[in-house]
């Protein structure tokens, strides 16, 4: 049972979070070869005169490090009754996140030939929404922390 609406506001940050193990961050095409980078890895797909062929890299740290955030956000969720601890994880979780989009653009540049010309897909949009996420949950416990004061003012 959701409890507060900052428990929405970080259900759906983590969502977005579960979401970038699925969409991918960039693509980039050459003439011979497709490749596009998820958390994931980068998955290549070659042309040849026999079909296609695909190829793949995986970047382990940055998918147990998208796992981690997640978790992490959706953990914050049961920690409705204790304010102030929820507000400083959500903070943490909110630098988590940055730190966790800047290294998926360092990995991004592993793209074949850099990340110039590369499409930013809509993976890439995933952290700043999540960060967005939690934002509107951190305004959502101040606004609870402040009807517990005024509940407590009129006993």
């Amino acid at each position: 049972m959701i409890q507060r609406v900052q428990s929405i506001w970080l259900l759906l940050a983590t969502i977005a979070l579960v979401l970038m193990l699925f969409l991918p961050i960039a693509a980039k095409e050459t003439n011979s070869s497709e490749s596009e980078i998820f958390t994931n890895g980068l998955h290549q797909t070659f042309a040849t005169k026999g079909g296609k062929t695909l190829e793949t890299h995986t970047f382990l740290p940055l998918l147990i490090t998208n796992i981690a955030v997640a978790v992490m956000c959706f953990a914050n969720i049961f920690n409705f009754r204790k304010r102030s601890l929820q507000k400083r994880l959500v903070i943490f979780t909110i630098a988590a996140i940055a730190g966790f989009a800047f290294w998926c653009s360092v990995y991004a540049k592993q793209l074949p030939g850099g990340v110039d010309g590369a499409i930013f897909e809509v993976g890439a949009y995933m952290p700043a929404l999540a960060i967005l996420f939690c934002v509107l949950a951190i305004f959502g416990i101040n606004k609870d922390e402040r009807l517990i004061r005024s509940a407590e003012r009129l006993r």
